[in-house]
């Protein structure tokens, strides 16, 4: 009964000041509001993230080029020609690697596209037919790249469904001539909306695609040759199935190392699984979400020093009533208890209320800014108790220097 009392008077004790308590509770609420707020906006791009990485398959396996030596300084994966169309032709032979389903290399630059008075830059991608099934590209209309386009190295294209709304502002694309540096190319196929950025970078909407024999004859010159081969950007490469990936890394490991006569050196290429990417992606949102959140939990901590400010005016107004209750017989874990749960109570509806505000900033954030927001059970909880754990060690002092006032010292207070 002397918890459910001490409640009752800290409440009371509360109401008493409804203004100067409301205000107190704005700390908490900003604070709160700014967790519940900053987190759910964090969690949504990782899922986000998570769902579009998920969608290409999980049979899915990246190979790119290793890092070029300029000066003696490394620079990023991917910047070396070590990758070659025959490398991708080895990794499809069945007996090489049994685990390989499908093997689908590419070769990718940025240029100018032109359409009439339409003029964009986009990625030009060489592909073989196998990419469509690997990278799992739906036509929307017309038809993909086929075994006779790479064999006659046609001057055809297959356009994503953005780079299609550039050129064309809605028309029909189909057996339409766009120039690809200055190269007429007849439009064969345009590509279901896929949405999210691709492997190399970009929209994936905001691409073309054309016979890889095509670029390497019409795009790249002399400089698609490298060590007797015809240099690629990456091969992507699908598993007989999930549970084969690993062992389909192994084998593309061993024979590209054997290809490019790699003994006892480091690869010249770079090996990546969808899990790997989605390990990376991951971590660098959770450390995003981690410093949004710490930065926000700043105004909470603003909010436990305004709560130790109010306690300490309060335990000043009512040192009389302090006095008077240790007087007829109240213990000093009541005085306590009392001014504890005060400064908890303030915290938690502060709390309670900032959950509402921060739910909805984060809903009004994803309606205007079309931005993904989850408000996880994990955040609600994480900001309510860090709020209460707030309250609480704020109100220690106070409620300690109440509970040790000399009740006759406290009767003579003026």
């Amino acid at each position: 009964m002397n918890v459910v009392e001490s409640i009752r008077v800290a409440l009371r004790g509360l109401a008493a000041n409804k203004l100067r308590s409301a205000l107190t509770m704005l700390g908490i609420i900003i604070g709160v509001g700014a967790v519940i707020a900053l987190l759910s906006i964090g969690q949504g791009a990782q899922a986000a993230i998570t769902g579009e990485i998920q969608a290409i398959g999980p049979n899915l396996i990246f190979i790119i080029p290793g890092a070029m030596q300029q000066g003696g300084v490394s620079m990023a994966m991917g910047t070396a020609a070590t990758l070659t169309l025959e490398d991708a032709e080895a990794l499809a032979d069945p007996l090489n690697a049994p685990d390989v389903a499908a093997v689908a290399p590419v070769i990718s630059r940025n240029t100018q596209v032109v359409y009439q008075g339409q003029n964009v830059n986009t990625l030009i991608s060489g592909v073989t037919p196998e990419y469509q099934y690997v990278r799992n590209f739906p036509v929307r209309e017309g038809r993909f790249i086929e075994k006779s386009d790479l064999d006659a190295m046609t001057r055809v294209a297959v356009l994503g469904s953005m780079t299609a709304e550039d050129l064309f502002q809605g028309g029909d694309p189909i057996g339409q001539i766009i120039k690809i540096q200055r190269a007429p190319f007849r439009v064969v196929g345009v590509l279901e909306e896929k949405g999210g950025a691709s492997f190399m970078g970009g929209s994936q909407d905001d691409a073309i695609l054309i016979p890889i024999t095509t670029a390497h004859a019409r795009l790249l010159g002399g400089r698609a040759i490298v060590g007797g081969g015809r240099r690629v950007t990456a091969i992507n490469i699908s598993a007989v199935s999930e549970g084969r990936v690993e062992a389909a890394i192994e084998e593309i490991t061993l024979i590209l190392r054997q290809r490019h006569k790699i003994r006892y050196q480091e690869d010249d290429f770079t090996v990546l699984s969808q899990q790997d990417i989605l390990g990376v992606f991951n971590q660098i949102t959770g450390i995003l979400t981690l410093f949004l959140g710490a930065i926000a939990a700043i105004s909470l901590l603003v909010g436990g020093i305004g709560i130790m400010n109010i306690m300490l005016v309060s335990v000043t107004e009512r040192t009389r009533e302090i006095g008077i209750r240790k007087a007829v017989g109240a213990k000093r874990r009541d005085i306590l208890a009392q001014f504890l749960i005060e400064a908890i109570v303030l915290s938690l509806l502060g709390g309670m209320i900032g959950i509402v505000v921060g739910a909805g900033v984060a809903r009004l954030v994803a309606r205007i800014g079309d931005i993904t927001t989850v408000v996880s059970l994990q955040s609600v909880l994480l900001a309510v108790g860090f709020s209460v754990a707030v309250g609480l060690f704020f109100g220690i002092y106070p409620a300690a220097r109440a509970a040790s006032l000399n009740p006759i010292e406290a009767l003579r207070y003026e």
